[in-house]
């Protein structure tokens, strides 16, 4: 298969480039730096921006015909948002949530018309659970969940299928983004929340991006994969215990595991 991956520069999509390769298909990997891509051992290297249409459709027209897609381009952020950049807040938007819908509208036609094609969109497990500080990352990420639905809904009738990958804390060398710390009044709430995940993962910490290219590799070779596929150990626990308790008994479990008292 011919694939396409989005943010392949580091972390989970060099991983994810890596482990396509391994298993006998051919990668075009992509990033906006295209001289980041250098390392990787790909069919294609190609510049693209997920926020600019130009970019999108010139990287298409010179990857030729893709069998799949994987949406991993994303920016991080974090802080209160009782005065979170707005501007920021809209950028993480356009590059987490209309960036793969971008790409998406790109490829689907000409899919539709064939019958078959594999939509891979990275979201988290806080495209699930909101948490403290992470509210600008978790809006965008729930935001493409609720985009990919649909698209699964829409577009599986004509043989394309659409899976959302889910990690949960994994170390993912994603570039990292200043956090904005906001009023001085949530020092204790980040205080609280440093270190949430060593609670969660334990002393052994994050796993690698690896374990998240397994999973994309598997869903794009499965046909039988289902929309959503959870990734780590903490990413089954939490979403396993907030599928099966109500709001107030979820939020306990939480505060409790975590320790925050905020």
């Amino acid at each position: 298969m011919r694939i396409l991956i989005t943010g392949a520069a580091r972390a989970i999509g060099a991983a994810t480039a890596a482990e396509l390769i391994r298993s006998g298909h051919e990668v075009v990997a992509t990033a906006r730096d295209v001289t980041l891509l250098d390392p990787l051992d790909v069919s294609q290297r190609l510049a693209l921006d997920v926020t600019d249409e130009e970019s999108i459709r010139s990287a298409l027209s010179r990857a030729g015909e893709l069998d799949a897609i994987v949406n991993n381009a994303a920016l991080s952020g974090k802080g209160p948002l009782e005065d979170f950049p707005l501007d920021r807040l809209t950028a993480m938007f356009d590059t987490n949530t209309l960036g793969p819908l971008r790409l998406v509208q790109q490829v689907v036609p000409a899919w539709r018309l064939r019958g078959s094609g594999v939509v891979v969109n990275v979201s988290s497990i806080q495209g699930r659970v909101s948490t403290p500080l992470e509210g600008p990352y978790s809006a965008s990420k729930y935001a493409l969940e609720s985009l990919s639905e649909t698209l699964h809904y829409e577009l599986g009738h004509f043989g394309i299928r659409t899976v959302i990958i889910e990690p949960g804390y994994i170390g993912t060398g994603m570039k990292a983004a200043e956090p904005h710390t906001g009023d001085p009044v949530y020092a204790g709430l980040w205080e609280q929340w440093d270190g949430t995940d060593a609670k969660v993962n334990g002393p052994q910490g994050r796993p690698g991006p690896e374990l998240v290219a397994v999973a994309i590799r598997r869903a794009i070779e499965d046909p039988t994969t289902p929309l959503r596929v959870p990734v780590g150990d903490d990413a089954a626990m939490v979403l396993g215990a907030r599928s099966q308790l109500d709001d107030p008994s979820f939020e306990k479990a939480m505060r409790d595991v975590l320790g925050i008292t905020w």
